[in-house]
């Protein structure tokens, strides 16, 4: 999947400290120290999203897909960078926001208000550890699978979801499985080692459903 989340927040955070080093060389320490903090929590976000840690766990996002606010104040400078850049993204790409893969499954990006939901009232798989529960979301059955960007579930967070996921289709409930961006929509049968995490899931849930 390209670079993947570690290798591009790893970038940020470099750039991040050599702003600050200059700031600094100015004199003007209240700019630097603020740039100085937010790259050691980029650094911190891009070691956890390494490959070889993979821990998603580190932002806390709870099972109700809601953060902390201990996560809110110390992950700040990395969450809402996030926030902004989806919804900068999604401004600029203009790329359809879901896909219906078969009838009643979809797959997309994170839905940040009503018109970015598939107008059926589906249960919603959340395939993401960077953003919140979207309060679109307030009415609709919600599961959370907290997986950081461009990387996999791990093999329990899959069983799991596609269970929850079957008992949901067999109410006749339509399912929206979503990571950020919603990218691999067209790519399931041919992603790489860094599967992206809604794709992955889907690719279960049409073994099983279809």
């Amino acid at each position: 999947m390209g670079w993947g989340i570690s290798r591009l927040i790893g970038l940020k955070a470099a750039v991040l400290l050599s702003v600050a080093y200059y700031f600094h060389g100015l004199g003007a320490t209240l700019i630097s120290f603020p740039l100085i903090y937010a790259s050691m929590i980029a650094m911190l976000v891009s070691i956890a999203s390494h490959p070889a840690i993979d821990l998603p766990l580190l932002l806390g996002k709870a099972s109700d897909g809601s953060f902390p606010l201990w996560s809110w104040i110390m992950f700040s400078p990395f969450l809402l960078f996030i926030h902004m850049f989806v919804l900068l993204r999604r401004f600029v790409k203009n790329e359809p926001l879901y896909t219906e893969i078969a009838d009643g499954v979809f797959v997309g990006g994170w839905p940040s208000s009503v018109e970015h939901l598939p107008p059926c009232d589906p249960a919603v798989i959340d395939c993401t550890c960077e953003l919140p529960k979207s309060p679109t979301l307030s009415n609709n059955a919600y599961l959370c699978v907290a997986t950081w960007d461009t990387r996999a579930p791990q093999p329990s967070q899959i069983e799991s979801a596609v269970r929850w996921a079957m008992r949901k289709r067999s109410q006749n409930k339509a399912i929206y499985v979503h990571c950020a961006y919603g990218k691999n929509v067209f790519l399931i049968s041919t992603l790489d080692n860094e599967l992206c995490c809604f794709s992955l899931c889907i690719f279960f849930l049409e073994i099983l459903f279809f």
